[in-house]
């Protein structure tokens, strides 16, 4: 293996804060005899100042105390400024400032994918935003614009959420602080430092056995960096499950899919530690921790607000099942007013405060390939992220042949022989795939299968 030279991974520019600990951690974590293949480069991109802000932010979320209105169709005591700064920066929010709460239009994801710079703020530092982009559940791709400070603020929700379950952070200087694991025949994967602790390591790994040099490596490497968290979605944590590590991380954090409690059981039993169910979105963040204790989500964004509606828009109150709405977060290049997830459940009241309980949207998917082996939605997201499609939605029948509709900004029969070539790809052979034109309306899901086995199991 090459080694990658000093210039490129102690880059200034992706590591404007890096001293001596933290330059040996990213050779560790690169030059370790079982390490395997990182494909990308990337930093924190924080500089001191940035790192000074972060934790005070930091502080100001593990000890913040959230008062929740009495009725959950009320919003909170922010929500009058909120608005008012939004409409003096934000293009779609001029005019909403004053308005009844209800009488505030709601925003799509669509709305999003079709005009974001609508709903983002007029003066940003471009020089330092970021875009990443995401599929969702809802079929409408959508770049996310960021910066460096969202990024590190997504730890203060983590340890919020950890802090729930009695786990306190405890990796610094010379540990490896967390993994974040993929499954994906291509992942973007790379070695970077946390200059909020230490400069413990984090490594961003695909369990794909393509990506190291013997599959045996995969739990060789894992035992060896000894991790104080792992993360991944519900897929690459069922792969995780089947290494046979010796390694006991303090915590699992599964993200982006529902974690069905099954799996989340059978991760619990293995590892011996808390298994952590996030509902997250890249628009929003960490939003709530599923808490078996309440059966529901307790939220975690003390200056995010979470509501339900009704078909039509307006405020429910506790118990009633609606679609979620979030307002606020903690992204100044995406702040929220309104924006419809697509996902739907009920807030009650419980010991925890309001939980959201009956979560239904995020539910992984993988699909059986004729010759039987199984290919997870992130890898059909990857294959048609470079195609110019405004929605689509892949599905597998029970007889075993696929349907993917979409709609594209090109004709279909000049799309469809492309789009045919990147997802039989993914599978490694041809497929009884039929492309065909996507009419829906917006809460389409875009993953599903009526094949049995579909969901992921720590055993299959």
């Amino acid at each position: 293996m090459n080694r990658v030279p000093d210039d490129q991974l102690f880059s200034r520019r992706r590591f404007p804060v890096l001293g001596a600990r933290g330059r040996a951690m990213l050779r560790h974590l690169v030059d370790h005899p079982n390490a395997p293949v990182f494909r990308d480069l990337s930093g924190h991109r924080l500089n001191w100042l940035d790192v000074w802000r972060a934790r005070w932010r930091h502080w100001q979320v593990m000890t913040a105390q959230t008062h929740w209105p009495v009725d959950a169709a009320d919003p909170p005591p922010w929500a009058d400024e909120w608005v008012r700064r939004l409409a003096a920066t934000v293009p779609a929010a001029k005019g909403l400032a004053g308005r009844p709460w209800a009488g505030i239009p709601l925003v799509s994801r669509a709305d999003l994918a079709c005009a974001l710079h609508l709903h983002t703020p007029a003066a940003l530092p471009v020089d330092r935003v970021i875009c990443f982009s995401t599929s969702g559940t809802t079929g409408h791709p959508l770049k996310v614009p960021s910066l460096p400070c969202v990024a590190a603020d997504y730890q203060a929700f983590h340890a919020r959420a950890l802090r729930h379950f009695g786990v306190e952070l405890q990796a610094g200087a010379g540990r490896v602080g967390i993994v974040l694991a993929g499954f994906q025949k291509r992942c973007f994967t790379y070695v970077s430092v946390n200059p909020l602790r230490g400069e413990c390591g984090l490594a961003k790994l695909n369990l794909h056995p393509g990506d190291w040099n013997d599959p045996a490596d995969r739990a060789k490497y894992l035992d060896a960096m000894a991790p104080e968290l792992i993360s991944g979605d519900p897929i690459s944590l069922a792969e995780l499950a089947r290494l046979g590590l010796a390694h006991r991380p303090r915590a699992l954090l599964s993200t982006s899919m529902a974690l069905h409690d099954g799996l989340r059981r059978a991760l619990e039993w293995q590892f011996r530690c808390p298994v952590l169910d996030l509902y997250s979105m890249n628009e929003a963040g960490p939003i709530g921790v599923f808490d078996p204790a309440v059966d529901g989500f307790v939220l975690l964004q003390p200056h995010l607000h979470v509501e339900i509606v009704d078909e039509d828009g307006r405020p429910q109150p506790y118990g009633t099942t609606g679609e979620i709405v979030l307002s606020g977060g903690f992204n100044p290049c995406l702040p929220l007013l309104r924006y419809r997830t697509g996902d739907r459940a009920r807030l009650e009241m419980s010991p925890r405060g309001p939980v959201l309980r009956g979560l239904v949207g995020r539910s992984p998917v993988r699909y059986r390939s004729p010759d039987g082996h199984w290919v997870n939605n992130v890898e059909l997201s990857q294959a048609l992220a470079p195609f110019p499609l405004a929605r689509f939605a892949f599905h597998q029948q029970a007889d075993g042949a696929f349907v993917l509709r979409v709609d594209g900004a090109e004709p279909l029969d000049e799309l469809a022989p492309r789009l045919r070539d990147a997802v039989e790809e993914r599978f490694g052979e041809a497929l009884p795939l039929t492309i065909e034109p996507l009419e829906a309306d917006d809460k389409l899901r875009q993953y599903t299968s009526d094949l049995p086995g579909h969901a992921p199991h720590a055993d299959a």
